[in-house]
């Protein structure tokens, strides 16, 4: 175990509108890179599982294995408990834990898994040597993060942009790095893995059905007013109340649009020990 610790603030908190997005997410539409790699009696370390749906999915998978579900903040892994529990899943534990100083033995898991973490904490490379070091040789490290700069959308507005921008300073602000994706790979090789070793791919996220557009829309409409990233923005004069509303009237329009189309691109790391 290390001596780093947790020196980011979590840009988006846990308001009801940001675990909406969260709980929506599967092991089949956030991790699917993963799963040829999964076998029945496996070991896997879920680091920041949130409301716990793709790691309830990972426990399904591994039925003659377990999952441990690991999340920095605590107020949220009650809801996870109550999703793996409505599914019968009995191979499933979450934990409270620092990605920066896992409290494990070296070589415990088959599988270390990240989705949309690293782009929150303090030092992801420190975070990556730390789920290298917990993972078995010949397991395996996986991680996906998404890029806000790799973000693109139809119709633009001004609106639209100026929350692209904004996003960037909070999340900075706050001490994460939004643009993870395209640093992933760097910061794989930084830790510590060996390039050889290492397999990246793109996957996407593309919302453009009326269903999808009012979801996406309504979340991020509510989630500029009322989560963290609303307080941070403030408190760090990045934008002021008025703007905030302003951006948020501009999602729930774009979500209305007949042509609007929304696409997010995440970069994928399947990284061997």
């Amino acid at each position: 175990m290390s001596s780093h610790h947790e020196t980011a603030t979590y840009t988006h908190g846990h308001h009801e509108s940001v675990l909406r997005s969260h709980s929506w997410r599967t092991a089949q539409n956030s991790a699917a890179y993963l799963l040829p790699h999964l076998k029945p009696d496996m070991k896997i370390l879920d680091v920041g599982c949130g409301p716990g749906t793709i790691t309830a999915d990972f426990a399904a998978l591994v039925p003659q294995g377990s999952v441990l579900g690991l999340e920095y903040a605590p107020q949220v892994l009650e809801q996870a408990r109550q999703f793996a529990s409505s599914r019968n899943l009995t191979n499933i534990t979450f934990t409270t834990g620092d990605v920066h100083n896992l409290a494990f033995e070296d070589g415990t898991f088959d599988v270390v898994h990240a989705h949309q973490v690293l782009q929150h904490v303090g030092d992801p490379v420190q975070a990556l040597r730390e789920m290298k070091r917990v993972t078995k040789k010949g397991g395996i490290v996986a991680s996906r993060e998404s890029d806000f700069g790799g973000m693109i959308w139809y119709p633009e507005s001004s609106e639209m942009t100026f929350w692209q921008e904004m996003y960037h300073k909070v999340a900075r602000a706050n001490g994460g790095e939004p643009d993870a994706g395209r640093h992933l790979f760097s910061w794989v090789i930084q830790a510590g893995f060996e390039k050889e070793k290492i397999t990246s791919s793109i996957g996407s996220w593309c919302f453009y059905t009326d269903e999808d557009k009012a979801w996406w829309s309504g979340l991020w409409a509510d989630r500029t007013l009322n989560s963290s990233f609303k307080t941070t923005a403030l408190e760090k004069k990045v934008a002021t109340q008025e703007d905030l509303e302003r951006i948020s009237r501009a999602w729930r329009r774009w979500g209305a649009e007949e042509d609007a189309w929304f696409g997010i691109m995440n970069t994928e790391i399947i990284a061997r020990i």
